[in-house]
């Protein structure tokens, strides 16, 4: 498959620096799906069931800038990066096409992926994984038993994404956008095993 913006292998991986902020703040994340997930009470009152439905029209959701979490993007970037947080980007001709940001937390070994981007334009050329594996090269670095991430039940290609990365349904809330733009969606919670 071709693309305007280069192949794949001309894509630079490396740790975000103060300067890349900008970029980063930019980047597109909008997305289009016809299908989303829903999660429903199983019926014993002790369980969920969690499916993909369609929806129609398909939903286009964009986030607002100030989503990201700026103050973890200034501990994880520069010279005085926290020694547990970290933000990879990738950057295709130069041009900032994606990032991962994350974060280590020893008391449970877990690595956060606070927030995975790719550019529309970009998507599906194995960027997102790349980035991922980065911070699975990371979490090993500090010890980390599983990674772990929340996306919104209405990013079916986020959840398709990292299904493909290895990660499986570990939990929800089905609360935790309430009074928020996103209310009505629901986090769904996905892990995979530090290999």
């Amino acid at each position: 498959m071709s693309t305007a913006h280069g192949s794949a292998d001309a894509v630079v991986y490396r740790l975000a620096r103060p300067e890349d902020a900008g970029a980063i703040e930019a980047l597109d994340s909008s997305f289009t799906t016809a299908t989303v997930f829903e999660a429903t009470a199983d019926g014993t009152g002790l369980g969920f069931r969690i499916r993909e439905v369609p929806v129609d029209p398909p939903v286009h959701k964009a986030f607002p800038p100030e989503e990201h979490d700026e103050q973890g993007l200034a501990r994880a970037t520069g010279p005085d990066a926290a020694a547990d947080a970290r933000t990879f980007v990738a950057l295709d001709a130069g041009e900032l096409c994606g990032f991962a940001a994350v974060g280590y937390s020893a008391w449970n070994r877990r690595l956060t992926v606070e927030d995975l981007e790719v550019a529309p334009g970009h998507r599906g050329r194995g960027i997102g994984r790349e980035l991922m594996e980065r911070a699975a090269a990371f979490a090993r670095e500090r010890g980390a038993e599983h990674l772990w991430l929340e996306v919104s039940s209405a990013n079916a290609p986020a959840v398709h994404a990292y299904r493909g990365m290895g990660f499986a349904f570990c939990g929800l809330d089905t609360a935790l956008y309430e009074g928020t733009p996103a209310a009505g969606e629901q986090a769904l919670f996905m892990s995979r095993p530090c290999r």
